[in-house]
This record gives structure tokens, C-alpha cells and sequence, in this order.
């Protein structure tokens, strides 16, 4: 077996950057100018709409479960709110990260400012981190945003399905960066002229959650909390399930994206919670395609790719077991099968030097 390592400073990093895997070019399906400009067009409506029902639902689900407080009777509201807080506003960060979301930039960096105050996830450093995450995506020592490292820790894996370590890791560099520090893989992709936007925005959010906390200490009651912050931990279940599904088990260091990434085909809640990134290999081949046209760019390039995950319970049964053989087996990794109508995966597109083998 192989041994990886992660860290956008260490040895794999290096090697990336040696070999050529690192901002390489990567594979595309063809698609006819004219209607890739299609494809691509903003639009405000389909965003405005699924804001003002993400928005209106969440105030009726906290309005009722504050009334209900402290009653059990709250608890079916709490739950509701809490996916919409703690996994919704996931696809919102991700998509108004793009700014493909809305037409007008305004719209965009607005969403985009709430739902990373909603997920902790501080809006300068994580804007950087996903983009190189879609220049070097499963890039071993590339890409900051791997949830599933080999071998795989299942019991991290598990404990963030209540948020319980991302929550964590989340203060602790709000708290970090808030006494004006930078981690050290935050510096090495966050620009410097970029760093003091991050040490002010979690300077403010440092203020907000102690409001929070201090007027759930005047009031005897951790209902502010509910409202503000715990969301965070108890609706995180629905973005940790659709996230490990986006390249769980699949290839690493490949530069083709039909190879380490997954399109699963979902129901129509968990389509409007994940804004439609179950398309997730179309996503990432041509990130520029807003959310709300990503299935006709599913009908466009499907003959290209590998057949979609028919569900989530199918993609589940097909990731888990990659992950177990993992634990035993790091090399071990599910080959997506391409039809006959798709063009070949290209290896010679990427170096080929192994995970571990030292760079000449």
C-alpha cells in the first residue's frame, strides 16, 4: 500500500506540482459552442424563488418550534429548520461561491454571505480553498476539500453527520483567525492580499455567536442557540450524506472528472436542499453551468459518461463498501465504467507516477 499525504505543504503536494497533475488540463465532453453559451446564461428567477421558499419555510419552522418551546411538539420543527440551516445553506454557499446562482452579483455575494455565516465556513478562505479544489479536484496534496482521505476515518465520518467535527475544526480557526493567524494550509492558498478579509469577518462573527451565547445565559433558556449556531450540528446530516457521495471511493489523481466524481439521481427534496449537485460530475466538468440547468447539461453529455447512481440508497450501497476495503486496502478505489458512446479516459492527460513513490 501506498501512503498519502494530504496536506497542501507536504511531500504528494510537491509531487503534484512535479508531475503535472497539479493545474493540469483536464478532460471535457464536446460540446457545440452555441449551446455550451445556453447552458450557461444566468438568470435571477429560479434562484429568487428557491430563496424566498428556503427563507419562508425556515421562518415557519423556527417560528413554530419557538412557540412550541420546550415541548416535544417542537422537535419535528427543529429537525425541519435544522436541515435547511445546516445542509441547504451548504448548496448555497457552494453555488453563490460560483456567483452562477443569481444574474445580478449583488444577489449572489449576498446569499453567499449568509449561508457561510450558517455553515462556518469563513467566506474569503473557503472561496479560494473551492476553487482550488476545482482546479486540482482529488488531487492528493492539491485539493484542501478531500472528506474522504485513505484510509478512510469512518469515525470522524460518522461524528460529522451531527457536525460534531467540522463544528469544531470551524471554531477553532474562527478563533485563530480572529487573534489574526492563518493556518497553514489557509496561507498557502489563500492570497495575501486576500488574508485581512479573513481575520475581519471572523473577528465579527466571534461578536455575533458571543451575543448569541450571552443572551442564552440571560435568558436561562438555549433557545437562541437553537435559532443561531446548534443548527449547525443537528441538521448537518442531509450536506455530510450528499457530500461523501461526490467522490467517495472513487479515483484519485485522475484528470477526468467522469472518473472521481458521481452524479446520483435524487428525490425532489433532497434536489432542492443540494441544488441540484447531485449532478456532480456535470458540476465539475463545467462548473460555470448554473444550478438550475445542470439536468439539461445531464441530458446533453450523458451518452459521454458513466451511468448516474439511480438513488442515494444505491449510491450508499455502492461508496460503503469501497470505504470498509479501504480501511485494509488504500490503493482500492471503484473504476467507473464508461459506455461504448464515450470517448476513452485519456491517461496520458496526467502523470503517472504513483501516490508514495517519490518524484525524480
Amino acid at each position: 500500500m501506498t501512503q498519502r499525504d494530504y496536506s497542501m505543504t507536504g511531500a504528494d503536494s510537491m509531487r503534484a506540482v512535479h508531475t503535472g497533475l497539479a493545474a493540469a488540463e483536464w478532460y471535457h465532453t464536446d460540446l457545440p459552442r452555441k449551446r455550451m453559451k445556453e447552458l450557461m446564461k444566468r438568470a435571477d428567477g429560479p434562484a429568487i424563488r428557491d430563496t424566498v421558499i428556503l427563507f419562508g419555510a425556515m421562518i415557519v419552522l423556527a417560528g413554530a418550534g419557538i412557540a412550541l418551546w420546550p415541548t416535544l411538539w417542537s422537535v419535528p420543527f427543529w429537525l425541519g429548520y435544522g436541515v435547511l440551516y445546516g445542509s441547504a445553506m451548504d448548496s448555497r454557499w457552494h453555488e453563490c461561491g460560483h456567483g452562477t446562482a443569481f444574474k445580478t452579483r449583488a444577489f449572489n455575494d449576498w446569499l453567499y454571505q449568509i449561508a457561510s455565516f450558517c455553515m462556518m465556513r469563513n467566506p474569503h478562505t473557503w472561496r479560494w480553498s473551492h476553487a482550488r479544489h476545482h482546479t486540482d479536484t482529488i488531487i492528493v496534496g492539491r485539493d484542501p476539500e478531500v472528506v474522504l482521505m485513505r484510509p478512510p476515518a469512518l469515525a470522524r465520518v460518522i461524528a460529522n453527520f451531527f457536525g460534531l467535527v467540522d463544528v469544531w475544526t470551524a471554531m477553532v480557526r474562527m478563533i485563530t483567525n480572529a487573534a489574526g493567524h492563518l493556518t497553514g494550509d489557509e496561507a498557502e492558498f489563500v492570497p495575501e492580499r486576500e488574508q485581512p478579509k479573513v481575520i475581519r469577518v471572523a473577528r465579527i462573527w466571534v461578536l455575533i455567536y458571543a451575543a448569541i451565547i450571552a443572551l442564552s445565559i440571560v435568558l436561562g433558556s438555549i433557545l437562541p442557540l437553537m435559532v443561531i449556531g446548534l443548527p449547525r450540528l443537528y441538521g448537518a446530516w442531509h450536506h455530510v450524506m450528499t457530500g461523501l457521495l461526490q467522490h467517495g471511493g472513487l479515483a484519485e489523481n485522475v484528470t477526468d472528472h467522469r472518473l472521481n466524481s458521481r452524479t446520483v439521481l435524487m428525490n425532489p427534496i433532497s434536489r432542492f436542499i443540494y441544488w441540484n449537485m447531485n449532478y456532480h460530475v456535470e458540476h465539475h466538468m463545467f462548473p460555470m453551468v448554473p444550478y438550475h440547468r445542470l439536468p439539461e447539461l445531464h441530458e446533453e453529455i450523458k451518452h459521454d459518461l458513466p451511468a448516474p447512481n439511480r438513488s442515494i440508497t444505491e449510491a450508499l450501497a455502492e461508496m460503503w463498501p469501497a470505504l470498509i476495503r479501504q480501511l485494509r486496502d488504500e490503493d482500492h478505489f471503484i473504476e467507473r465504467t464508461l459506455p461504448d458512446t464515450a470517448k476513452p479516459y485519456r491517461a496520458d492527460l496526467h502523470a503517472t507516477v504513483p501516490v508514495g513513490v517519490p518524484a525524480e
